[in-house]
């Protein structure tokens, strides 16, 4: 195991792009926010990697991800039904999430996490048609098998009512403040999980459900 994880940290490159979707922090309405990158890696190893449980494994490596970020300070808490991004304390729950929904065909794989309330969410924003995705795509090469190959991996945020951009008055400097804070924020911690998946360093699942069809992801 060892071996072949040296392997896959001396071969696999990231490339960010910065996305065409990112756009302003308005005073009302919903937010957006957008990262990609290019993940180029021997095609023999895409191979291996493109099976449905590692699209499990790429979901529980997020979070593991977001709680190493911020030195265990928040974590995520597990219950068959939603997933709760906690500070310090599991009533302090900054973001709830519906249980994740799996989807796989030609070329792809995405799992998705509805919104559905939390600390940082406004009122108008819960249990609405907000998400957090990650999607990966394989685009087709052709007829000639070059030895190495290029996933997509897209992570984004939709349809999310920042708290903290408050309304009225507020609203302005509000949007200004959530735009320097919360979301440049969640933009860096986004841009080092990608940069992170040149280890290709995919925990294994404990649940294990995605073993044989498309399921649910573990707890880091």
């Amino acid at each position: 195991m060892l071996a072949l994880r040296k392997r896959r940290e001396a071969r696999a490159q990231v490339r960010l792009i910065r996305s065409e979707e990112s756009e302003r922090v308005s005073e009302t309405g919903a937010v957006a926010s957008v990262q990609e990158a290019e993940v180029t890696m021997p095609r023999e190893l895409v191979d291996e990697l493109w099976e449905a449980p590692n699209l499990e494994r790429l979901a529980r490596s997020y979070w593991r991800w977001l709680s190493r970020a911020f030195l265990g300070l928040i974590r995520v808490v597990y219950t068959d039904e939603s997933r709760a991004v906690v500070l310090l304390h599991p009533r302090l729950r900054l973001l709830i999430f519906h249980a994740p929904e799996y989807e796989t065909g030609p070329g792809f794989g995405c799992v998705t996490w509805r919104i559905d309330r939390g600390l940082l969410v406004a009122r108008e924003g819960r249990d609405n048609d907000g998400f957090l995705r990650i999607r990966v795509e394989r685009p087709g090469t052709g007829a000639v098998a070059a030895p190495s190959e290029t996933l997509a991996v897209r992570l984004e945020v939709r349809n999310f009512y920042p708290w903290l951009r408050g309304a009225g008055p507020f609203a302005r400097f509000g949007a200004w403040l959530y735009g320097q804070t919360q979301l440049r924020i969640h933009e860096l911690v986004c841009n080092g999980f990608l940069r992170s998946l040149a280890r290709l360093d995919l925990p294994p699942s404990r649940v294990g459900a995605l073993a044989g069809e498309i399921g649910a992801e573990s707890s880091v």
